[in-house]
């Protein structure tokens, strides 16, 4: 079964040496065509430059060893086939076993010549030290020398073994034509970049540390490239191709929503609505972000925008996540804009549920009856379309997909300005990365009288004196949360020290609550029952919620004044400074308790983070450096995952690089027919988040 032409897109069955069935393996990896094989990038590298003679062989250490074998057998046990060796050199002996490689007993005979890399450790029955956990091994002939160097260590399964991703990859170079620039000579030339075809092989089989770091680079700066183009070129499309709403200058509707606002803007706030302004002035269509910690203001600069739409003739609609948040911004939109003569409706499955409900409001939507809709992902469904869309709204951001984003924009026939927010604080490097083709604007000052939270690190020994005082914090008039990382007994069965959400309810609503009203909340009830828990957790009449973390995001109590957080070490920084910001919006002074009995480092680095900062983004920077990327930002990775080879943390050089080199090469217009022919022409492209960007 064999190809005359090589082609990246080829099935990895042509590879010499794969085939059908191994073919099947590694399509478990995701390893379907060529290029799949060829860009599944090592995960590490060992340095097997230089041979270990056995007597020098240190137990806990990896050895490279070159030797004779000898005294060849083979046992069952428990199930396993065990394998067991000796190897010779000219200074002793080591013993060597394999574990459920039984096909090794046909291949293995002794007097051979082999070179083992595995890692030593003592073993009782051979009186000494003993190579147990053989990561490879390669069958020398007999004046053969032995491969060294830096050796590629790949992610796995059981039933692939290194030894086959290498002979695999090699057996693709060799067959592979050398791999055509993708990048104009000048940026390689600008940035010192190594060759495509030479990174390309240089970073499965190194010839030294050296250049497997100008491998890595160049891979990397390629993949940012591509990606920070594809942004900008969406960001540039947007304003070349479709004009957006030149609002009017703000007037006396906007004047008048200011005046009615109980507080003064802080700075921060006056800065950014003043950006927001300019922006929708603007004939180009808007597309900003506003980053603010929890509690600093961004709702309000939103209000803002969505009135000056208003004012100048057209309507606004303002997603949230939840179906609780989006029912608190209504009903406070609705109380601020009173008297103003602004018709604010709210859209999302309970006011919808029934059909009549549903299509009277479908129709006021439509006639421009409404001028402010607040709604959840109901505003996206069929059937909703705007008379004249000016601004877009998005709260939490990171919990809409791009596609929910752009659905939204086109609910009119106009090209509406869009404002997009999120409370998840988020380091510059990312925000260049995920958020690539909007301008950001940073909310960072809280609003006068806004108390910081005292946050303390306490022991499960100390439960029962946190619990005590949260009663006395009930007992003054004040509310209380608990958050446990989990539901229910089902999922904590592995986890036998970990109670969940529902144990820890009927534990603290039995014994030292028994006489406080206590409701128990999490993600798995139906959407009815949450907001009715909800709405009597708001109106004061539960004065104790047990729940999970779907209280993060949605839940302004201004009473509540304690929050528990049970096992806090399974939680992330970011998550947590989430989890904080429910508490702290009253005058009340509040406080933000932590039990954890861990001792993981990390945990620990993590929890006194937590204790000594309220600043949300020396958080994020914490949260990425301790957990990386993909955690940080949870189930809505943001493409984020489908980088191959770059990392946003440790590439932090390579993409302002790759986006200045971007940024000049988008200005220039016969760059973007170069682009364009690169789109059609790469066998594939660098992740499915580079597939989405350049599909628009």
């Amino acid at each position: 079964m064999s190809k005359t032409e090589f082609e990246l897109t080829d099935n990895v069955m042509y590879v010499k040496g794969v085939g059908p069935r191994k073919a099947a393996l590694l399509a478990k990896l995701n390893i379907v065509t060529k290029y799949d094989l060829l860009t599944h990038y090592p995960r590490t590298y060992e340095n097997h430059s230089s041979l270990t003679k056995i007597v020098d062989v240190a137990a806990g250490e990896t050895a490279v060893i070159v030797g004779r074998l000898s005294d060849i057998d083979s046992h069952e046990a428990r199930g396993l086939t065990i394998i067991n060796a000796f190897l010779k050199d000219d200074t002793g002996y080591i013993k060597l076993t394999w574990f459920n490689q039984k096909y090794l007993l046909t291949k293995l005979k002794p007097g051979m010549r082999l070179m083992i890399v595995g890692k030593a450790k003592f073993d009782r029955w051979a009186d000494g030290l003993a190579v147990n956990q053989i990561q490879s091994f390669t069958i020398l002939d007999e004046y053969e020398e032995p491969p060294l160097g830096i050796m590629p260590i790949y992610s796995s399964t059981a039933s692939i073994t290194q030894g086959t991703f290498r002979t695999a990859i090699k057996n693709l170079l060799a067959s592979m034509p050398p791999l055509k620039e993708i990048l104009p000579q000048e940026i390689i030339d600008a940035h010192d970049l190594m060759p495509l075809d030479e990174a390309a092989r240089e970073i499965h089989f190194p010839k030294d540390l050296l250049r497997l770091d100008a491998a890595r680079r160049r891979l990397a700066f390629d993949e940012l490239f591509l990606i920070q183009c594809g942004l900008m070129l969406i960001k540039r499309q947007t304003q070349d191709e479709r004009l957006g709403i030149s609002h009017k200058k703000n007037g006396k509707l906007v004047k008048a929503a200011l005046a009615k606002l109980p507080f003064d803007l802080t700075g921060d706030q006056k800065k950014t609505f003043r950006t927001v302004a300019q922006d929708m002035e603007s004939k180009l269509p808007m597309r900003r972000l506003i980053q603010g910690d929890v509690g600093s203001g961004k709702t309000v600069v939103a209000l803002l925008a969505l009135v000056k739409t208003v004012e100048s003739g057209y309507q606004g609609a303002f997603m949230a996540p939840t179906e609780i948040l989006a029912g608190q911004h209504y009903e406070k939109f609705s109380a601020l804009l009173t008297g103003l003569g602004i018709r604010v409706g709210l859209l999302s499955a309970k006011v919808t549920r029934t059909k009549k409900l549903r299509e009277e409001i479908y129709r006021q939507i439509a006639a421009q009856e409404l001028d402010i809709v607040i709604g959840t992902h109901a505003l996206i469904q069929e059937g909703v379309t705007f008379a004249r869309l000016g601004l877009v709204v998005t709260d939490e951001q990171h919990r809409f997909g791009v596609a929910q984003r752009s659905t939204l924009e086109k609910k009119s026939d106009t090209l509406p300005d869009m404002l997009v927010m999120t409370a998840t604080p988020i380091p510059r490097t990312m925000t260049l990365t995920v958020y690539g083709d909007l301008d950001v604007s940073l909310i960072k000052e809280l609003p006068p009288g806004r108390k910081p939270i005292k946050t303390i690190v306490k022991t499960m020994r100390s439960r029962r004196k946190v619990y005590e005082f949260v009663l006395e914090e009930i007992l003054a008039g004040r509310q209380a949360y608990v958050v446990c990382p989990l539901i229910g007994r089902s999922e904590s069965e592995q986890l036998a020290d970990i109670e969940s959400a529902e144990e820890v309810f009927d534990m603290l609503s039995r014994r030292i609550f028994r006489d406080v009203p206590c409701a128990l909340l999490h993600g798995k009830m139906k959407p009815a029952d949450k907001e009715s828990i909800m709405e009597q957790f708001r109106d004061g009449a539960t004065k104790l919620l047990v729940a999970t973390t779907v209280i993060e995001v949605g839940v302004d109590v201004p009473n509540a004044s304690v929050m528990v957080v049970e096992h806090a070490e399974r939680f992330g920084l970011a998550q947590l400074h989430q989890l904080r910001g429910r508490v702290g919006r009253g005058a009340a002074k509040s406080y933000c308790i932590l039990l954890s009995d861990s001792k993981a480092d990390t945990a620990q680095t993590r929890l006194d983070v937590m204790e000594t900062t309220n600043d949300g983004f020396k958080l994020a920077e914490e949260d990425l450096k301790l957990r990386g990327p993909g955690q940080f930002f949870g189930e809505t990775q943001h493409g984020l995952d489908d980088l191959k080879i770059a990392d946003a943390l440790r590439d932090v050089a390579v993409l302002l690089q790759a986006r200045d080199a971007a940024e000049k090469f988008i200005t220039d217009d016969e760059n973007l027919k170069y682009f364009a022919g690169l789109r059609e022409n790469l066998a594939l492209a660098y992740g499915d988040k580079f597939k989405q960007i350049v599909a628009n």
